[in-house]
């Protein structure tokens, strides 16, 4: 995660800003993307995020998508470009990382991606799929408090597709699913990273 560590869940970033770029390449498309300090993983894509976007079953082709914890952008302007018919939700925390998930989507040409703060998220909005790289660093209770929330806006068929290293509790956040009454289950591992698929039993 680089320097940003122990900021990218704050609303506002304390460290200065420090502009930079990063190239996303995956089987379909390759991206440049614009990060800065203070934001989830500001030297690279992150290599759970990487898993998610090369595992992760392929996506409708249209409905309203939510990457949770967008950061700067990789997992939402990838959901776009690949679902140009689709509606993107990307949501987080941090203004910092928010504007440049903006950036970046608008320089992609995506206009399908949405970018919001948590509390301006419609209340009704009803959601087909979620991706994320949860912000595990929040803490157990508040990080379960924000799954929660989020799969209780899926449709009755929605998925979420969450990515999770095993030393940051993958293998207890699976089994913490099904005993709250959700399917979870592990669709690729890669260096310790686990890819689990949540819905409804």
């Amino acid at each position: 995660m680089g320097d940003a560590a122990g900021h990218y869940f704050e609303a506002d970033p304390a460290v200065p800003s420090a502009p930079r770029a990063v190239r996303l390449d995956l089987p379909d498309r390759t991206l440049q993307l614009r990060t800065d300090r203070g934001v989830f993983s500001a030297d690279r894509v992150d290599p759970a995020t990487k898993l998610l976007l090369l595992e992760a079953p392929e996506a409708p082709e249209s409905g309203t998508f939510v990457d949770l914890g967008c950061g700067y952008g990789p997992i939402a302007c990838t959901l776009a470009a690949r679902r140009p018919a689709a509606e993107v939700w990307a949501v987080d925390v941090n203004r910092r990382a928010l504007d440049l998930c903006r950036t970046n989507a608008e320089a992609l040409g995506l206009a399908n991606v949405t970018t919001v703060p948590p509390d301006e998220v419609p209340l009704d909005l009803a959601v087909d799929l979620i991706w994320s790289n949860p912000p595990i660093r929040i803490g157990k209770a508040a990080l379960h408090e924000l799954l929660l929330t989020w799969l209780g806006r899926l449709a009755p068929d929605g998925r979420a597709v969450l990515v999770v290293h095993k030393h940051l509790g993958s293998d207890s956040l699976q089994r913490w699913f099904e005993t709250v009454g959700w399917s979870a289950e592990r669709l690729a591992a890669r260096d310790g990273n686990r890819l689990l698929e949540v819905g409804r039993p």
